[in-house]
């Protein structure tokens, strides 16, 4: 009966509430949504490529 109970007990405790865990990864998936979405048309923002004709 000991061993049954010993066994139930053990667990893993997280450092916080598991609600945190998925406010922590959509707020890094905006962030890089944002970094990313920053370098938008930067290739377009410098004259000395258009007039080589490249594109």
């Amino acid at each position: 009966m000991n061993v049954i109970l010993a066994a139930e007990e053990a667990g893993v405790t997280l450092p916080f509430p598991s609600f945190w865990f998925g406010v922590i990864a959509i707020g890094t998936f905006i962030l890089l949504g944002l970094v990313t979405w920053s370098y938008r048309d930067v290739a377009n923002r410098h004259d000395h490529k258009e007039s080589k004709g490249h594109h």
